[in-house]
């Protein structure tokens, strides 16, 4: 986590628990890192995580018991759906008392958003995605959750894929309307397709806190096995544990898909990492007798939600054809 940001440290940490519970990182019910132990693996005060903590109790995202603990607020989903419809209402009300303080009819008012929405729709019909990214897995987490935040079709693509531009991928990228990637592949992404899609935008993302926090339980002389489909994967997780402070871990790693392979890897681990591919696969192999844990990163959500305006406008420029 970068203390430098802009915002204060302890909404930084505020907003990556948000983000771990949209993308279900962090379950309903389930229990959270205690402060001390939050603390110390994003090498910060205790005071500031009881911060962020405080503030997500307060807004009913956690709730705390004593003696127990603090946990995510179990709060169905038709009551979150009224609690959330409700916020709306109220930013509705707000603005319909602005537009009729400067005099505006509520006919108008009604008839804008009506206009509005129906552009917003005809819209959405007809544009379309890509997320490129370095592995697979990582690629359809990522348009996966594109696709859930903006409701447009996204579609994955490989860095790889991208790299040999074939005519099949070439009429992919001039067909998409957008092009996301992370913000460490945006340079390379846009001098590949630069003469048939200008609207290639970077998104940010983070690591999984609750991944990073099982791992750093364990004592330093634990043995980690990293079982994931790519290499590209197991580069990113290095970088990952460097900058959560946990590079001096004794990690082996494999890609293979042979059963006596992997077998033999996952005996000689005390632990087993997975990429989110790999889990059903490794889980029925581990059969309960050993930790299975899933490392994956997720979109940033200030970052994504910073891209909504940007699909509404169109991109910044016009796609060349």
């Amino acid at each position: 986590m970068n203390v430098k940001h802009r915002a204060p440290l302890y909404l930084e940490i505020k907003n990556q628990i948000l983000n771990e519970i949209n993308h279900n990182n962090f379950k309903p019910g389930q229990k959270m890192p205690t402060e001390r132990e939050l603390a110390r693996r994003l090498n910060t005060s205790r005071n500031t995580v009881s911060h962020a903590y405080d503030m997500l109790i307060n807004e009913g995202v956690l709730v705390a018991h004593q003696g127990r603990g603090t946990f995510v607020n179990c709060v169905d989903q038709p009551k979150r759906q009224k609690m959330l419809m409700q916020a709306f209402v109220e930013r509705v009300d707000d603005l319909l008392d602005d537009v009729l303080s400067e005099g505006i009819t509520t006919e108008s008012f009604l008839s804008m958003v009506q206009e509005r929405v129906g552009r917003k729709e005809e819209m959405m019909q007809n544009v379309r995605a890509v997320f490129v990214e370095c592995n697979i897995e990582q690629a359809r987490i990522f348009s996966r959750e594109i696709t859930e935040m903006t409701h447009l079709g996204t579609i994955p693509v490989v860095l790889s894929a991208l790299r040999q531009y074939d005519e099949k991928m070439k009429k992919t990228i001039a067909a998409a309307n957008f092009v996301f990637t992370t913000f460490s592949h945006l340079t390379e992404v846009r001098e590949l397709i630069a003469n048939e899609n200008s609207n290639v935008y970077g998104v940010a993302v983070r690591p999984c806190l609750e991944g990073i926090v099982k791992i750093a339980q364990y004592s330093g002389d634990t043995n980690f096995c990293l079982i994931s489909t790519s290499e590209e994967f197991y580069s990113k997780f290095n970088r990952n544990m460097q900058s959560a402070g946990l590079a001096g871990l004794s990690i082996s790693h494999t890609i293979t898909r042979v059963t006596e392979e992997l077998e033999a890897m996952i005996a000689n681990a005390d632990v087993i990492i997975v990429s989110p591919g790999r889990y059903e696969e490794v889980k029925k192999l581990v059969a309960g007798k050993k930790e299975v844990i899933i490392f994956n990163t997720t979109l940033d959500l200030g970052s994504a939600k910073a891209l909504l305006p940007l699909i509404r406008d169109g991109g910044g420029e016009e796609k060349k054809n």
